[in-house]
């Protein structure tokens, strides 16, 4: 049974834990949200599945419950060593790893693997954009439900023209689809948080776009003065050549060399010479 208030204040009590903003620890106290969490990824038997963040075990136990085998990593000490304890004891097909979930992306996940597992987490606002950065270097999994503030899931989802839009949103949309996800108030922490949250829910496309890490170098330096025109941006980035003839590209499509990074869209920035 997922943990209620009441059970988690207890258990954070017994435990001498207080909750680290720093770590953005806030915990589910929503039986449903957990469940639609599992629920949205389609989780089943024998599923591997990648948890960022298992804190008191809330969600990790409801995945071990529809069958998955869990890799997990977890930051805090006390928290690994108290899931080490509780369900690390008693779940096989848990793998706990303690460190920090942007150096382990996957946790422990075997490479071997390759695309054949899902993630499904409550991911720390801190770290939610470079984390899923790391995740799209590959190898891709299959599904991504992810716990995000509301902010970051409309930067991830954001489209071309919009104050939001990034380079984030390019690396993310070129490789999965958005489907259905939740929206998921404040009160379902704790402790509770000042911003509401949203289940985002990430499809893998057939054929994923994975861009190489000097194309997401230049695009993220594009974006960082995203106020001036591409054309401008270009100069000390690419040679003439491979300068021009993107531009060229950019102009046929009804954009041209005025255009500013926001206003190009995803399938343009996949042709972005290097």
């Amino acid at each position: 049974m997922p943990l209620s208030l009441s059970a988690t204040r207890e258990l954070l009590a017994q435990l001498g834990h207080e909750p680290k903003q720093f770590l953005g620890q806030n915990f589910l106290v929503d039986g449903n949200i957990v469940r639609k969490s599992v629920e949205l990824a389609h989780v089943s038997a024998g599923d591997a599945v990648v948890e960022v963040g298992p804190g008191l075990g809330t969600l990790t136990s409801a995945l071990l419950e529809a069958g998955a085998e869990v890799w997990a990593v977890e930051k805090d000490r006390n928290l690994h060593a108290h899931l080490t304890e509780t369900l690390g004891k008693t779940h096989p097909r848990l793998h706990l790893l303690e460190g920090d979930a942007v150096e382990h992306p996957r946790a422990a996940l075997p490479v071997e693997r390759g695309g054949a597992f899902k993630v499904v987490a409550n991911l720390p606002y801190a770290i939610a954009t470079p984390w899923l950065d790391a995740v799209l270097s590959g190898p891709l999994p299959s599904v991504l439900v992810l716990m995000l503030q509301q902010e970051a899931a409309q930067r991830y989802t954001a489209q071309p023209g919009t104050k939001s839009f990034g380079a984030i949103s390019i690396f993310l949309q070129s490789a999965y689809t958005l489907a259905p996800g939740h929206k998921v108030a404040s009160g379902c922490f704790y402790p509770r948080p000042d911003v509401e949250s949203y289940l985002l829910n990430l499809v893998r496309q057939p054929d994923p776009f994975i861009f190489s890490p000097d194309t997401k170098r230049l695009i993220r330096a594009c974006f960082q003065q995203r106020r001036k025109q591409i054309r401008a941006l270009l100069r000390d980035k690419l040679t003439e050549e491979k300068s021009l003839s993107w531009l060229a590209r950019l102009t046929a499509a009804g954009l041209g060399p005025q255009a500013r990074p926001e206003q190009i869209p995803v399938a343009l920035w996949q042709e972005f010479p290097v």
